[in-house]
C-alpha cells in the first residue's frame, strides 16, 4: 500500500507516462521518436521533485500543484504534436516549453518566499503604480508591433509580453488600495461625489491601464483588467452610486471605440469582430481561423479523432490562442470538459484559500488572482469556441509561450504562499 502523502504524485505520473507513450507509440510518421521520452522523462522527474518539496516541506496546497502540472503535461504533449506540422521540419516548440516550465518553477518558489516572508507587500502600492506606468510606457517606446497590437518587447533572442507582468502587479494595487487605512488627513480619506476616494482612484487607476492597452491595440487584456475591475466594485466594495459610474464609463468607451473601428483605426478589432459575428461569409480570410476552430471542435467528437489525425494545424496561432481547439479534435470534447473542470478546480482551491485566510489584503488578493485565472480562461475558450470575440490570450498553463507561463507561476507561488498563512498569525 502507498502512503498517503504518494498516491497524488503516482496518479500525476502514470498521467505523464500515458501523455508522453501516446506520442510515441500512436501510429505516424513521427511515431518511436524518442524526443518525446526524453522531454518525458525530464518533466515526470521534475514533477516528482517539486511534489516532495512541497509535500513534505508542507509549504502550502499542493493540490494547486497538482491541478496545474496536468494542465501542463496536457499542453506540453500537444505542442509535441504540433511542431511536427511538417515532419520533415519539426519546431522546436516543445523543449521551448519545458524551459519556461522549469523557469516557471523557479519564479514560483521566488515569488513564494517573497509573498510568504516579505511583511510589506500591502504598502508598496506606489512601487507598483511606478512599475506598472514605467512598462507601459516602456512598451510603447520599443516595443514590436504583432498581429495589430504593440505588446512584446524583444531583447535579443527573448520575447516578452509586459501586460503579463502588469496583470500580476495590477492585482497587487488593488489590493493595497482596498485594504490600507487611511487618515482624516490623508487625500483618499473621505468622499468624492458621494463615493469613496479609494474607490475613485481604483477606477482612475483602472481606466489608466485600460487607455494605455488601447494605445498598443491589446484589447484582450483590457477586457480582463475591466472584468477584475467589475469584481471589485460590485463583490469587494459595493455601491450602488460607484457601480452606476462605472457602467456609464464603459458604455461611452465602447461607443467611442465602434466609431473609431468605423474610421478605419483598429482594423485588426474590426477583423476579430467580423470573424466572430459572420465567420462563413469570409472563410477564408477573416473567418479563416474561427470556422477551423469550430470544424476542429466538431469533427473532434466526444473522444477526438486521434493524436496525429487532427487538421487544425492549418490554424496560424494553433500552439497558442487556438490550443483549445487542438485538444478538442484530437482528443475528444471530453478532453476539452476536463481542462474546463481542472480550471474549476482551481478556482474552488483559490476561493477556499482566501476565505480561510485571516490577512484582509491577502485575502483579496488570493480572491483577485483566481479570478483573474478564471476570467482569462473564459475569455479565450469563449472566444475559441465563439461565445464571444477572440482575443489574444492565452489559456493558462496550457498555450505556448513563456510569458504567460512565467506570469502564471507567479501567480500560483502567490496562492501557495497566502494557503501556507494560515499556520501563522498574521
Amino acid at each position: 500500500m502507498l502512503k498517503k502523502g504518494l498516491k497524488p504524485i503516482v496518479l500525476l505520473t502514470f498521467i505523464n507516462i500515458l501523455g508522453f507513450a501516446l506520442l510515441y507509440f500512436t501510429p505516424s510518421p513521427c511515431a518511436y521518436n524518442t524526443r518525446f521520452l526524453y522531454i518525458g522523462a525530464i518533466l515526470c522527474a521534475i514533477n516528482i521533485v517539486v511534489y516532495c518539496i512541497l509535500n513534505y516541506g508542507k509549504l502550502g496546497d499542493v493540490y494547486l500543484f497538482l491541478l496545474v502540472t496536468i494542465l501542463v503535461t496536457i499542453g506540453v504533449v500537444m505542442i509535441l504534436r504540433l511542431d511536427y506540422k511538417n515532419p520533415a521540419n519539426p519546431e522546436s516548440g516543445g523543449e521551448n516549453q519545458i524551459l519556461f516550465y522549469i523557469g516557471g518553477l523557479l519564479i514560483f518558489f521566488m515569488t513564494y518566499i517573497v509573498t510568504r516572508f516579505l511583511k510589506n507587500l500591502d504598502k508598496l502600492v506606489w512601487l507598483y503604480v511606478f512599475l506598472i506606468v514605467g512598462l507601459f510606457l516602456f512598451t510603447l517606446i520599443v516595443g514590436k508591433r504583432i498581429n495589430g497590437a504593440t505588446n512584446w518587447i524583444k531583447i535579443g533572442p527573448i520575447t516578452l509580453q509586459p501586460s503579463e507582468f502588469i496583470k500580476i502587479l495590477y492585482i497587487l494595487s488593488l489590493s493595497c488600495f482596498m485594504n490600507n487605512e487611511y487618515d482624516e488627513l490623508h487625500y483618499l480619506h473621505g468622499k468624492f461625489l458621494g463615493i469613496e476616494k479609494r474607490d475613485v482612484a481604483i477606477t482612475a487607476f483602472t481606466y489608466m491601464c485600460i487607455g494605455f492597452f488601447v494605445l498598443q491595440g491589446e484589447l484582450g487584456t483590457a477586457v480582463l483588467f475591466l472584468m477584475i475591475h467589475f469584481t471589485v466594485v460590485f463583490m469587494l466594495r459595493p455601491s450602488w452610486r460607484n457601480i452606476l459610474i462605472n457602467l456609464i464609463i464603459v458604455a461611452a468607451a465602447v461607443f467611442a471605440l465602434v466609431i473609431l473601428v468605423k474610421m478605419g483605426k483598429f482594423s485588426h478589432i474590426q477583423n476579430r469582430i467580423t470573424g466572430w459575428l459572420n465567420p462563413y461569409d469570409d472563410p477564408f480570410n477573416a473567418g479563416y481561423d474561427m470556422v477551423r476552430s469550430l470544424s476542429a471542435i466538431a469533427s473532434g467528437g466526444y473522444f477526438g479523432v486521434g493524436l496525429w489525425e487532427g487538421l487544425s494545424v492549418n490554424i496560424a496561432a494553433i500552439k497558442s490562442d487556438f490550443i483549445f481547439a487542438a485538444i478538442c479534435e484530437e482528443l475528444g470534447i471530453f478532453a476539452g470538459v476536463a481542462i474546463i473542470m481542472i480550471y474549476f478546480l482551481f478556482a474552488y482551491r483559490g476561493v477556499k484559500i482566501a476565505i480561510t485566510t485571516k490577512n484582509d489584503f491577502y485575502k483579496t488578493l488570493a480572491i483577485l488572482t483566481t479570478v483573474m485565472f478564471a476570467y482569462q480562461t473564459f475569455i479565450i475558450v469563449g472566444g475559441v469556441i465563439k461565445l464571444i470575440p477572440l482575443t489574444g490570450i492565452t489559456l493558462p498553463f496550457v498555450s505556448a509561450g513563456g510569458s504567460s507561463l512565467l506570469s502564471s507561476y507567479i501567480s500560483m507561488g502567490i496562492l501557495v504562499a497566502i494557503s501556507s498563512m494560515d499556520k501563522r498569525r498574521i
